[in-house]
């Protein structure tokens, strides 16, 4: 964030000093809620937690270096005190489970991520663009950051890190050397993307799709559209440089285009897109490869990533780049080594027996769990016609509401149709074993489809059967936690990614 003296920030987050001897002392440092990460000159968050409070790690923090602390109580060092407010859960806490106290020092972050954001738009030229969609959201983040390198410094968050807590401190990353801000939003309630919006006003928005991801707290697709809108609502009109980059190949997301003053472009696989692929195919690893259409020339396009449900998400991150004044050559080699850069995302590892691992574990929803394993099959086929064997490591897609047991059924009964060779679902209740019932039905596949208690049932099984030359497709919502799956398949392995080199393989604990 632009540096600000202890006072200026007290003053914009509505805080009261507590032993501070210097008011004006510059915090200068990042902003950490981890306590291990702080450094010199900077801000502590003192969260409290379900099972830490971080107020209790205060002192540590001033030891470690920090400037001060902001806090919903005095905690004995050196610390701007917000006082606890009623907290609703409407305008706050997507994800974490705060009470007064947490939400004081959320609604504080987000007033100085906001006051960072505006001063450094206004000053220093700083670009902040914002990403939503019901699937799709890290991955095209990801691709944006890689196609808007080239032009200057970019500030992207690690991971999904795309909630009341992550997107402000992604936000306060930012300072007077950056160039852009790309920003995730999620939302599990109305109101949750407009004020994510707020603490960093965003002038080019992009909205991917409108799915089946948190189904059971919205209720519809119809009202998922109504808050995933609310980020071309807030973006500037056309006449201020404000630009939505709408998906054409989904009616609720084109249909945004009645809820902003921003220049609208549209993209996807329509005729009538104003940036679409042609020619679409995939190679042997599902990466994708097609010709890219736009206003001002068309060029091939060869992705790193895998699976085709990223031409939708390259095309978004090609819309943005051309607004920012990247060539289409800039953004064809960009593309082309854009590789995963979020964990446990369709992340492509082959074992040095030729088993190949796909990591995709980091969560699911109906629209990801179809795409992924598209993917998987479409891996599957070599140049010779034949065909490698298919195992798919299914868990729980979580806060489908009523439709739970019906989408987790379709789900089973599309691996069928798929052909997928096997099928291992691992049980967490109704939904899970409706998935399992519902390939049994699909198939009669007898044995192909297996319902086993737990990861480690999981893992025994594919140790004892998997062959060379087989792909494992591992996914399922991140409360599952199924990625110890893949990590013990692929354990104390160092093996070539098929679009990104060599790597080491992480534990779970690492890559968290």
């Amino acid at each position: 964030m632009k540096a600000l003296t202890i006072a200026q920030i007290a003053e914009i987050v509505g805080g009261q000093l507590h032993d501070v001897d210097d008011p004006t002392r510059l915090v200068d440092g990042t902003v950490e809620f981890d306590s291990r990460k702080v450094t010199a000159g900077g801000l502590f968050l003192a969260l409290p937690g379900a099972r830490v409070d971080g107020h209790d790690h205060a002192a540590a923090a001033i030891a470690s270096g920090a400037a001060v602390v902001l806090a919903a109580r005095p905690v004995g060092v050196p610390a701007i005190v917000v006082e606890p407010v009623p907290h609703d859960g409407r305008a706050m806490a997507l994800e974490h489970d705060v009470d007064g106290s947490g939400a004081a020092v959320l609604t504080a972050l987000s007033a100085l991520a906001r006051a960072s954001a505006l001063e450094l738009t206004a000053h220093a030229g700083l670009t902040v663009l914002g990403v939503t969609g019901s699937s799709g959201k890290t991955s095209t983040k990801d691709l944006i950051a890689s196609v808007l390198r080239p032009l200057g410094a970019v500030v992207a968050p690690p991971g999904s890190f795309n909630n009341e807590l992550g997107h402000p401190w992604t936000v306060l990353r930012a300072d007077e050397s950056s160039d852009f801000l790309v920003l995730e939003l999620s939302a599990r309630g109305i109101g949750h993307v407009a004020a994510l919006a707020r603490a960093a006003p965003p002038r080019i928005g992009v909205v991917l799709n409108v799915g089946t991801a948190h189904l059971g707290e919205f209720g519809s697709r119809e009202r998922i559209a109504l808050a995933k809108g609310e980020l071309v609502e807030a973006l500037p009109s056309a006449a201020d440089g404000g630009v939505a980059v709408l998906n054409a190949d989904d009616r609720l997301v084109l249909e945004m285009r009645s809820r902003t003053s921003a220049r609208v472009v549209t993209v996807g696989l329509s005729p009538e897109a104003d940036i679409r692929a042609e020619n679409v195919s995939l190679d042997a690893n599902a990466r994708a490869r097609f010709t890219m259409v736009t206003p001002v020339g068309s060029i091939d396009i060869a992705l790193a990533v895998h699976g085709e449900h990223q031409v939708g998400n390259a095309l978004a991150a090609a819309a943005v780049a051309l607004e920012c004044g990247a060539t289409l050559d800039q953004i064809s080699s960009a593309l082309a080594g854009s590789s995963a850069a979020s964990v446990r995302r369709m992340d492509v590892s082959t074992r040095t027996d030729g088993v190949t691992v796909v990591n995709d574990s980091y969560n699911a929803n109906p629209d990801s769990m179809r795409a992924a394993l598209k993917a998987l099959v479409s891996m599957s086929r070599s140049g010779t016609g034949s065909r490698r064997r298919t195992w798919a490591v299914l868990g729980e897609m979580g806060e489908l509401g009523p439709e739970s047991v019906t989408e987790h059924d379709a789900i089973g009964r599309l691996a069928v149709r798929l052909d997928v060779s096997r099928l291992v679902i691992v049980e967490s209740g109704r939904p899970t074993r409706a998935m399992h019932q519902g390939a049994v039905m699909e198939g009669s596949w007898g044995e192909e489809s297996m319902l086993v208690p737990d990861k480690e049932s999981a893992i025994a099984v594919l140790r004892d059967q998997l062959e060379p030359g087989d792909i494992v497709l591992v996914k399922a919502s991140q409360s599952v936690a199924l990625w110890s799956v893949a990590d013990a398949l692929l354990d104390n392995e160092t093996v070539p990614d098929a679009g990104n080199g060599e790597r080491d393989i992480m534990t779970a604990e690492e890559s968290q």
